[in-house]
């Protein structure tokens, strides 16, 4: 059986995102990200929004990859005659069930487009912001282009008679999570260092998710250690 090598990229990953963490909360990158934040929507052509915004649904996950994860893991479940894929879906919906939604709960940061005081803080204590307007620490939508495309990269893998050839398994890996990472901060959905944010923990979730693929018997392409014994 083979083995993902290392948890150094977690490791790092983590802390990078607990350093940048305590910095917002203790005041720091926060003129970073209100210069950001204004310079876009200084910049922003209706129709560049428009193309935007479609181009940013790669990274939403009820929306657009829980469904294409479903559609895949049947398929995969029906010619792989396993509940394998099954466990693997599973697995990544619980993970960031338990993960990045409590996060963004928790820091309660206030969205760029929200009207009130300090809404680059974390913990705002605002009472309007509140719901979509009081959770955009860490931005989901990064985290779920670099994680949940990993888990479909497997399964479409597990489709195919053939591994996925690298130009493709690498369009689908780096394409979507840069994609979502300027447009949603340039239709200033998140501020900057929400999606920076999101990047650190996608990263730490992928490689999660590719060791359970590797326990359930996939292979996903990601550097591994030699094969050992069981």
């Amino acid at each position: 059986m083979q083995r993902i090598r290392g948890w150094v990229p977690e490791i790092v990953s983590l802390l990078l995102f607990i350093v940048l963490t305590i910095a917002l909360a203790n005041g720091h990158l926060l003129s970073l990200d209100l210069r950001v934040a204004d310079w876009v929507d200084t910049h922003r052509p209706a129709p560049f929004y428009w193309t935007l915004r479609v181009f940013n649904y790669l990274g939403q996950g009820g929306q657009v990859l829980t469904p294409v994860a479903i559609v895949l893991t049947a398929f995969a479940t029906w010619r792989l005659r396993s509940v394998r894929p099954v466990l693997l879906f599973g697995s990544a919906y619980v993970l960031f069930y338990l993960t990045i939604g409590p996060l963004k709960i928790w820091f309660d940061r206030a969205a760029p487009h929200f009207k009130g005081a300090n809404r680059e803080i974390l913990f705002n204590p605002d009472p309007l912001a509140t719901g979509s307007l009081s959770m955009s620490y860490p931005s989901g939508h990064v985290a779920n282009a670099l994680a949940w495309y990993g888990v479909i990269a497997v399964l479409i893998n597990a489709l195919l008679a053939q591994p996925m050839p690298d130009r493709a398994y690498l369009a689908l890996r780096i394409l979507p999570p840069a994609i979502v990472f300027v447009t949603t901060t340039y239709l200033a959905f998140h501020w900057i260092t929400d999606s920076v944010a999101g990047l650190l923990l996608g990263l730490v979730l992928t490689r999660i998710l590719a060791r359970v693929a590797v326990l359930l018997g996939f292979r996903p392409r990601i550097r591994t250690a030699a094969p050992v014994s069981p």
